[in-house]
């Protein structure tokens, strides 16, 4: 099951739950992309140095059908797509939210379109139910797993017109502007 292979990835969950029609598992937090090197004789890791923030996941069975959350710099997209390519297919949707890019951007990997929309401040759900033009109504009484499958149904008949471009054009696409995650270590 691929939330199963994802569980050393989780960081900061807020959940991993069932659709109400046991049909897709969802999960909200954030992902590890990079992990911290070992800190001790026991293995134990310092914390990721490279964390996908703001994360909705829906899996099902082993398919990825939908990724999104928050990249604090387009350089990271080449270690997103090295950590989580794989299980990205031409039916998977991903839309990324990237800090530091100036511009929308359509990026493809295994056939899928992974769409990078600028994100300057807000929270990346918050965000794409905006560009979806959804509404609370639309997720009124439902569970924290069905709002995802509502948000990845949208998500579906999304098909902007981003210009087309390669990882390494997508990170010249961006202003040199990185957040720090953890501050001075």
């Amino acid at each position: 099951m691929l939330m199963t292979r994802y569980e050393p990835l989780i960081f900061n969950a807020n959940f991993t739950e069932t659709s109400s029609d046991g049909k897709y598992v969802a999960y909200r937090g954030e992902l590890t992309i990079c992990e911290g090197e070992v800190a001790d004789a026991q293995g134990r890791r310092k914390p990721p140095t490279e964390v996908l923030k703001q994360v909705a996941v829906l899996g099902e069975g082993d398919s990825l059908k939908f990724l999104t959350g928050s990249l604090d710099t387009v350089a990271q997209l080449p270690d997103l797509i090295a950590r989580f390519g794989a299980d990205i297919t031409a039916d998977t949707q991903v839309v990324l939210f990237v800090i530091d890019a100036t511009k929308e951007m359509t990026v493809e990997v295994n056939g899928a379109k992974m769409y990078l929309i600028p994100l300057s401040e807000g929270m990346a759900w918050n965000e794409l139910i905006d560009v979806l033009a959804l509404e609370k109504s639309d997720f009124k009484g439902q569970s924290g797993a069905d709002k995802v499958v509502t948000l990845y149904k949208a998500v579906c008949d999304y098909k902007p017109k981003f210009a087309v471009v390669s990882v390494d054009e997508a990170a010249a696409a961006s202003n040199g502007a990185k957040r720090e995650m953890w501050g001075a270590v």
